[in-house]
């Protein structure tokens, strides 16, 4: 599946007993999701040594409605709009801190959502303690993370995660001597021994300083390009228990750092952009409250993720698996396969990283054998990174994969990487099979 960037056993088999074997290994009730979990985060560990970890995790769903015809009834559960068939996905991907790199995925989360469940009010969600809570993921990621690491020599860990994740319980349970928490703030809270509240607090707090950040085009909400001037504000707060927590193992607050950063004069029409994050790193300045937007903007990778193992990549939700329970193994192999792709996507731009994240010692040869052929005649169609470097590699599975070479244009994106990755398998097993390296069943 690595090999050839794609989820489709038929095309990933080489004969048909490998094929049957894909498929009864996906069948083999005695390969639980657990274990293949507890694989993904073995793999990372070995990646964290000495390095401040961004722990970032993030929830997606696994539509099948296209299928419901053909899947086997045990499992069927149903996703966001309570009508179409599918799973959850909750995976924590670990980035490397000082430079965004993916280092593997640290926790991997699966369930379904019985179809004729009951609504929030029906079951009095906010009654509930967090572990009978969909929301207690986050909690279980943060300890999985943990346990992931055990052995390892991590520097640090923040856990990062979007508004969903704003919650009073995370506060308590996550945070350690090794362990941070980054979170986007979704709801208004009260302050301990003032009258005032989070939002109002942060306001009238002193401009730490400003910074621009380009804002892309999104006509889903009618966003326009821009270069967006922002202020940035912080402060140390207590944040208030709240009243409808009933447990009695809760403290009454808990001590955070907040950032707000928003946008000074939008255009007109547009709503100015604004951030508030909560945090138990130390803000007392401009550079930190920048260092700590900067680490969440790195969220956006879960994204990337996402898209990679569904619409612009691997394309899951197209299997042809009929069992609930296969299709679920698939997606926990299938993401160690989209995260590989974006290291790739990550690496282009940073070649002081060896393609040995990536690829292998026989690859790296024949991508080497490759170059000259994907290399233009001017110098601006020349690779122009350093042999056997990941950014040297992906120009070369980019111009594969349909990229023109010019620095000017677009950068390549996933689907020129994906489309790039199984140009360059079929080179690899032909420069194989030339060198005597590989041998062909029929």
């Amino acid at each position: 599946m690595e090999t050839n960037k794609t989820v489709n056993i038929r095309r990933i088999s080489k004969n048909r007993a490998e094929q049957v074997g894909y498929y009864r290994f996906l069948q083999n009730d005695n390969v639980t999701i657990e274990e293949l979990s507890n694989g993904l985060g073995s793999s990372c560990a070995v990646n964290v040594d000495g390095k401040h970890v961004l722990a970032i995790s993030d929830t997606s769903e696994i539509n099948l409605q296209s299928h419901s015809g053909r899947l086997k009834p045990e499992g069927i559960g149903v996703v966001g709009n309570n009508k179409d068939v599918g799973f959850y996905i909750h995976p924590t991907l670990a980035v490397n801190a000082e430079n965004g790199l993916p280092l593997g995925l640290s926790a991997v989360q699966l369930w379904t959502r019985e179809p004729d469940h009951f609504d929030k009010k029906e079951r009095e969600y906010q009654k509930l303690a967090i572990e009978e809570k969909e929301s207690y993921k986050w909690i279980k990621s943060a300890e999985k993370t943990k346990y992931s690491f055990t052995l390892s020599h991590v520097k640090m860990i923040t856990h990062i995660g979007d508004r969903e994740s704003d919650i009073f319980e995370d506060f308590v349970s996550i945070p350690d001597q090794q362990n941070h928490l980054l979170v986007r703030v979704r709801q208004e809270r009260r302050l301990k021994n003032t009258s005032e509240s989070l939002y109002t607090y942060l306001n009238q707090q002193p401009c730490e300083g400003t910074y621009t950040v380009l804002v892309q085009a999104d006509s889903r909400i009618d966003r326009i390009a821009r270069e967006a001037l922002l202020i940035v504000r912080c402060a140390r707060v207590e944040i208030q228990r709240p009243s409808k927590l009933s447990a009695q193992d809760y403290p009454d607050s808990v001590q955070l750092y907040a950032v707000e950063a928003i946008e000074v004069n939008p255009p007109k029409g547009q709503k100015p952009i604004h951030w508030r994050l909560l945090t138990t790193h130390c803000v007392v300045c401009l550079e930190q409250a920048l260092q700590v937007i900067e680490w969440y903007k790195w969220r956006w990778k879960i994204e990337q993720l996402f898209a990679t193992l569904k619409t612009v990549g691997l394309d899951i939700e197209s299997t042809q698996l009929e069992s609930i329970q296969s299709i679920q193994r698939l997606t926990i192999l299938a993401l160690s396969v989209a995260v590989r792709i974006l290291q790739i996507l990550v690496g282009r731009d940073q070649p002081e990283i060896p393609a040995t994240l990536a690829f292998s010692d026989q690859e790296q040869q024949c991508l080497q054998a490759i170059a000259p052929t994907v290399s233009g005649r001017t110098s601006l169609q020349q690779n122009p990174y350093p042999p056997y470097s990941l950014s040297w590699a992906t120009w070369i599975i980019a111009r594969l994969g349909g990229w023109s070479g010019y620095r000017s244009q677009k950068p390549p994106g996933i689907s020129t990487l994906v489309c790039g990755l199984r140009q360059f398998e079929s080179f690899f097993l032909g420069w194989k099979l030339a060198l005597g390296k590989d041998v062909c069943t029929p």
